[in-house]
């Protein structure tokens, strides 16, 4: 298991990581709009793929609703 600390910039112009900050929390972009939960399904769905692992093993553990979330990867 691991855990991560990601901060997602909703309504860009496309899903990218930017950068692994000093702190080690991971900037990433996403198209989606932070309404009904939408940014947090693309981030799992960008995360997966970018990362070859099942949509299942990754799992929003904090900020549902902020842009500062906290990952478990199984």
């Amino acid at each position: 298991m691991s855990v991560y600390k990601i901060k997602v910039i909703p309504n860009s112009s496309k899903n990218e990581i930017v950068e692994k900050m000093s702190d080690g929390t991971i900037k990433i972009k996403l198209k989606a709009p932070p309404i009904d939960g939408k940014a947090n399904e693309e981030l799992i769905k960008f995360l997966a793929k970018e990362w070859k692992i099942p949509k299942n093993n990754i799992q929003i553990k904090s900020g549902k609703t902020s842009k500062n979330k906290i990952l478990i990867i199984n």
